[in-house]
């Protein structure tokens, strides 16, 4: 596994490198611990680019068996109870803006869950605190994943100086 970490010039994004599907799972598993195991994650990057995989790290985190996330991309969503916490992931490609609203994110949310949306441009109204992450294939074969507003979610996880679980 290899994965690398850099701070670009924004204060609020972070950068990884992957060069495999178990190092993508690991920035899953990372993204998700940071984030405190709940919160919004939007999702953004080709077909195949590693979305999915990703996700799987989220649910490994919270204590989810990996291989029970697939892509939702016909059922639209999924949801996975885990030991450490709830996970949806949602893939909105195949969604009109209206019908979101009927998916019951919001009440996810109150509940505490964590949100792994895939295709998240059909959401005309996300939450201005969701992570935003981009994933690119590069030329050699690994992936580049960008975290913006990684910082702001953490901070608001925080509870007297330490991250909640």
């Amino acid at each position: 596994m290899s994965v690398s970490a850099e701070e670009p010039r924004g204060a609020s994004t972070v950068v990884r490198w992957s060069a495999d599907e178990v190092a993508t799972e690991a920035c899953g598993h990372w993204l998700a611990t940071a984030m405190g195991r709940r919160g919004v994650v939007l999702l953004r990057g080709d077909l195949g680019s590693g979305k999915t995989v990703l996700v799987r790290g989220v649910a490994a985190a919270l204590g989810v068996d990996r291989r029970e996330v697939q892509s939702p991309t016909y059922a639209l969503v999924h949801e996975h109870q885990g030991d450490e916490g709830f996970l949806v992931h949602a893939d909105l490609y195949r969604l009109e803006g209206g019908d979101i609203e009927s998916l019951g994110f919001d009440e996810h949310l109150e509940q505490g869950a964590l949100l792994a949306i895939e295709w998240p441009d059909r959401w005309l109204r996300p939450p201005p605190n969701a992570v935003q992450v981009e994933i690119s294939r590069w030329h050699d074969g690994r992936r580049r994943l960008s975290f913006v507003g990684l910082a702001q979610a953490i901070d608001e996880t925080m509870d007297g100086g330490q991250l909640t679980d």
